[in-house]
């Protein structure tokens, strides 16, 4: 079995602006997550809404760095003031950028910039991913938006791709469920499949598992994956984010906010593969030192682990 360690890009969902920061989690198996920086955040945004939520990391061979990407929302400085106290105002005129941050070693971070990847037409770019297309040496950045054409009204998957991340394309729908908004896309690949989790905010509301032997689609439903969610309570589960462990199996983790405060963060679910679909919870197998929200796991070297660990956060 390969030696690896794992690294939880994340936020908190707290009432003050420190929630809203960039935090990071560190596991040496997958299963049991301690904090970094004594719980702390490592890296603040001071630009845009000065509070950033909804991460995702990838590791960029092309470049030799690192890239965060997060939406730019801050919703205990913005929800009473400019999007006075309205989901629906933030859905139309909040983030309109992604805040980005890169690295060579994890450590060592830029200085945030803002990132603007839609169009006038777009309302919020909420929740961004990015997975490398290996067929077109790119790589693919999705995200959930709704629009003006419908009046805002449903989220679609949209993507965007850069082979440097300074040069993006105009955005196109990646995917678009007729009866309802979808949120939340995170994309791997098994086999030459890639698998898309995202959240279908009704009919029915739930997480869902989509594939296709190609990046842009078109989807399908996993419907095996439908059985193993029917045990879940509808409506308090969203930001799917998976990561493949040392010995082949993958973990999902769903983000749980049937509670308000503390109580909320991350579940974990176990398969052997994708394919099959069918995942078991496994919250007993898991330790996590406290509620993980909506980020992204990226697999990390021992080397590396120990360079975050130790590394002093100031």
């Amino acid at each position: 079995m390969k030696q690896q360690a794992y690294l939880f890009v994340h936020f908190k969902e707290k009432s003050t602006p420190d929630g809203e920061q960039v935090y990071f989690g560190l596991s040496k198996d997958g299963f049991h997550w301690e904090t970094v920086n004594g719980g702390n955040p490592v890296l603040w945004s001071y630009y845009g809404d000065k509070g950033v939520r909804d991460f995702t990391i990838i590791r960029c061979e092309r470049m030799n760095k690192f890239y965060i990407f997060a939406t730019d929302l801050s919703l205990s400085y913005g929800m009473r003031s400019q999007y006075h106290n309205s989901w629906d105002e933030i859905g139309r005129n909040g983030s309109k950028y992604f805040s980005v941050w890169e690295s060579e070693n994890l450590v060592e971070w830029s200085e945030q910039k803002l990132v603007k990847l839609g169009t006038e037409e777009l309302g919020c770019l909420w929740a961004p991913d990015i997975i490398y297309d290996e067929e077109n040496d790119e790589y693919v950045i999705h995200w959930s938006s709704s629009h003006k054409e419908d009046g805002y009204k449903h989220k679609s998957i949209y993507f965007s791709r850069t082979k440097d991340f300074e040069n993006f394309t105009e955005p196109g729908i990646l995917y678009r469920k007729e009866n309802s908004g979808v949120i939340d896309s995170a994309i791997y690949k098994e086999y030459g499949i890639y698998y898309m989790f995202l959240k279908s905010e009704a009919d029915p509301a739930g997480i869902m598992l989509l594939k296709s032997p190609h990046i842009e689609g078109p989807y399908e439903n996993v419907k095996e994956f439908d059985s193993s969610m029917e045990v879940l309570k509808r409506g308090v589960y969203e930001a799917p984010t998976a990561v493949q462990l040392a010995d082949g199996r993958w973990c999902l983790f769903l983000d749980y906010y049937g509670v308000s405060g503390a109580g909320q963060g991350y579940v974990p679910f176990i398969t052997t593969e994708l394919k099959t679909g069918r995942f078991i919870r496994a919250d007993k197998e898991f330790d996590f030192p406290y509620g993980f929200k909506h980020g992204t796991i990226l697999t990390i070297s021992m080397d590396e682990y120990k360079r975050i660990k130790n590394y002093s956060w100031e």
